[in-house]
């Protein structure tokens, strides 16, 4: 599996994985010809292009993989040999159906109703050190509830406000405590959470392998997020989510919404124009209007029916 070392950790250690190869943007990264050597070396049966970018389909024809499976949309198309014709960004289905659908190229028989299973690998050290971290934030053997306010520039964002007082209503009427995350960088952000949550929110700022935060959220009750991907590493470690999604299409949470049924999206309401709104980068007035009693009431039906399911199966 070819991909970047920033998201490469959800993958190690995952069965099904014979080998992972980097390929960062920076000065890590292995000189083209270099890697177009490596790939020839491990005689690839087949190549699929999850993410269409010229240097990648060149590098695989290149490699001389004979099996290039990617976009019938691009002028470098001709590079692939197998190609499926979908525009994602009309958000017709979700980005995992996409995925699948350029799988299928390789005749796996994948029906409609396929439901894939998310299978990352938690070390016992990655657990052992999450639950430290707990610990040392007074978090051990308390119900609580992960809120993570940004999106890394990938979405429109509800605002740390809102996250704050949001955490005031699942600590007071929910009984949780609070832990803010966020990712190096999203410190003031996370600040303005604890800040309108009156400092009772707990924060944790890029202290987190992504195995670790696996660990945090698989003890979670519940995550609320914007459109991230932490939201879609809380799906797959069973943990309740509640996500908050823009109207702009290519944002849109029928495209990148929580791909599992313990889940629930907002949106906004308001009939804007998202598009106008996404290119001149304004403020965000339509995820302004999704209120912070709708988001907790949202919330809470999200755990109570995990809840009464978790009875059903025990009964």
């Amino acid at each position: 599996m070819l991909l970047r070392r920033y998201t490469g950790e959800v993958v190690e250690g995952n069965p099904f994985v014979d080998e992972l190869l980097w390929y960062d943007r920076d000065h890590t990264r292995i000189p083209f010809v270099e890697m177009v050597r490596v790939l020839r070396e491990r005689a690839f049966d087949a190549a699929i292009v999850v993410y269409p970018r010229f240097r990648l389909a060149w590098l695989m024809f290149l490699a001389g993989i004979p099996i290039r499976i990617g976009t019938g949309y691009r002028w470098y198309s001709v590079l692939f040999n197998r190609k499926t014709f979908e525009h994602r960004k009309d958000a017709k289905r979700h980005e995992v159906e996409y995925n699948l659908n350029l799988l299928n190229e390789l005749q796996c028989g994948l029906t409609e109703n396929f439901a894939p299973q998310f299978d990352i690998q938690i070390p016992s050290a990655a657990e052992a050190s999450a639950q430290a971290i707990l610990r040392q934030k007074g978090i051990v053997d308390s119900a609580f509830a992960v809120l993570h306010p940004g999106s890394g520039g990938s979405a429109r964002e509800w605002s740390p406000e809102n996250f704050g007082t949001l955490a005031l209503r699942l600590m007071d009427e929910a009984g949780m405590k609070v832990l803010v995350t966020g990712a190096a960088g999203e410190e003031e952000k996370v600040s303005r959470v604890v800040q309108a949550s009156e400092g009772r929110a707990i924060p944790t700022v890029g202290e987190l392998s992504i195995k670790e935060f696996g660990a945090v959220l698989r003890s979670a009750k519940l995550y609320v997020s914007n459109s991230t991907g932490p939201l879609h590493l809380a799906v797959a470690m069973g943990t309740p989510v509640l996500g908050l999604y823009p109207q702009h299409v290519a944002m849109s949470a029928r495209r990148w919404g929580p791909y599992t049924k313990n889940a629930a999206v907002l949106v906004p309401q308001r009939p804007l124009d998202c598009n106008v709104c996404v290119e001149t980068q304004s403020p965000c007035e339509c995820m302004a209007t999704i209120s912070v009693d709708h988001v907790f009431q949202s919330a809470m039906s999200v755990v109570n029916k995990i809840k009464q399911e978790n009875v059903g199966h025990a009964n």
